[in-house]
């Protein structure tokens, strides 16, 4: 589970901003929004949390953020070749940090250990990289990595927890790859579980962005999968009685690159394809999945993703989870993560979203409420509702509306000029 996300000089993020999932020590709605993490401190994270701000505040670079610190530890090692560069993007309206390495930390639970991992990046080189271990209250640092200009190459150091051929491990790390990553890909057993929890365990949806829905039609094919699916739309209350999956013949198309020249070719092939059937007093019909409104489409789309989340206890990532979504269909999502009989494992569940209606004190708690806005140099600065210390009645929604919290559009009172015909 994650605890915490730090991130600075990524994007419109200049100095560092942090998310923490760690529940504060309020015991309202203890027993549905918050998972235990086994410790004594922190004892407790919350379930979910929400992110909301203006337009070009910073909301989705957060998120952003977190997803290419994923790719980094994912791909630095085996799809990055020797000089090539990160597209990294820093601060840049600032001369003194567009120069500056961008830095990205996580801190996250496994097997009841709490693990603190991050490192600093230029386009052109990993500079620094340490892991902090907690299996005790005091700390260990596994390793660390820095850069040093004088001499143009890394020092390492190393803990003699961290076993293994680790001068193999450095000597064969690039400086453009991350020791963590490449340990991994020369089988290093206690830092795998380190690598596969920031690898697999974000699952990240950028704004707009929806899964295939194959992904939901191949759980059609097997009775639990049915179910789950079925279960997954009722709950939602969309008036879908059934779904299944019938073939259909469908065409693919390949092309070659040859000396010939360019060669098309296309296939006929088996497709499954999902039906939905509605029922009503009067009758019962089947529709097919573009036939049904764009709501459902997303929802049907983000099922298999969502139940797998739920199911393995991961951390789902959506920014602006409100797109093609009735705000009652965004609740009962919300709902799900804070369901113990549907999140059995403590998956979590952080998003997005212009929808004030969320802001509710039935839905959320206050640790849960985030909020992005810009300062007069252009730089995002991400805050809790908490800094607001609300009362336990306070009306969030109507709080956030006239400004209280900040992060709200500003508008000119000047008129628009007139266009010149």
């Amino acid at each position: 589970m994650l605890l915490e996300f730090r991130v600075r000089n990524f994007r419109s993020i200049r100095d560092e901003q942090v998310i923490s999932m760690v529940a504060s020590k309020d015991k309202k709605m203890a027993d549905t929004h918050l998972a235990s993490t086994g410790l004594k401190n922190p004892s407790h994270v919350v379930r979910s949390a929400v992110v909301y701000g203006p337009n070009a505040s910073g909301k989705s670079t957060l998120l952003l953020a977190l997803n290419f610190m994923r790719g980094v530890v994912a791909e630095s090692a085996t799809t990055m070749q020797l000089g090539q560069t990160f597209n990294i993007q820093p601060f840049r309206l600032d001369a003194a940090w567009a120069a500056q390495p961008t830095e990205f930390e996580v801190t996250f639970m496994l097997g009841g250990v709490r693990y603190q991992y991050g490192f600093t990046l230029t386009p052109e080189r990993i500079v620094d990289e340490w892991l902090m271990v907690y299996r005790t209250a005091k700390p260990q640092q596994w390793f660390s990595r820095h850069f040093d200009e004088k001499t143009q190459s890394s020092i390492y150091e190393f803990s003699s927890h961290l076993t293994g051929p680790r001068k193999l491990w450095q000597e064969t790390t690039r400086p453009n790859a991350l020791f963590l990553s490449t340990a991994v890909q020369l089988n290093s057993e206690l830092l795998g579980p380190i690598f596969r929890w920031l690898v697999e365990q974000p699952v990240y949806f950028g704004a707009g962005l929806v899964p295939p829905p194959d992904f939901t039609t191949a759980l059609l094919q097997t009775e639990a999968g049915k179910r789950a699916v079925s279960d997954f739309l009722a709950s939602a209350d969309i008036s879908i009685s059934d779904v299944v999956s019938v073939p259909r013949q469908g065409i693919r198309q390949n092309i070659m690159f040859g000396p010939e020249g360019t060669q098309v070719t296309r296939e006929e092939h088996e497709m499954l394809m999902p039906q939905f059937v509605h029922k009503t007093e009067h009758g019962s019909a089947s529709f097919e999945l573009h036939e049904e409104s764009q709501g459902t489409q997303r929802l049907y789309a983000m099922a298999a993703p969502v139940l797998d989340v739920l199911q393995h206890g991961r951390l789902l990532v959506v920014d602006e989870l409100d797109s093609s979504l009735h705000p009652l269909l965004v609740r009962r999502l919300v709902r799900l993560f804070h369901q113990p009989e549907h999140n059995p494992l403590g998956a979590q569940l952080l998003f997005t979203t212009h929808d004030t209606s969320l802001l509710d004190r039935t839905l959320f708690r206050r640790d849960q409420i985030w909020f992005t806005e810009k300062d007069r140099d252009q730089a995002t600065r991400l805050y809790p509702l908490t800094d607001f210390s609300p009362r336990e009645t306070e009306a969030w929604e109507r709080g956030y509306l006239v400004g209280r919290y900040g992060a709200v559009p500003f508008f000119s009172e000047s008129p628009p000029a007139k266009a010149v015909v």
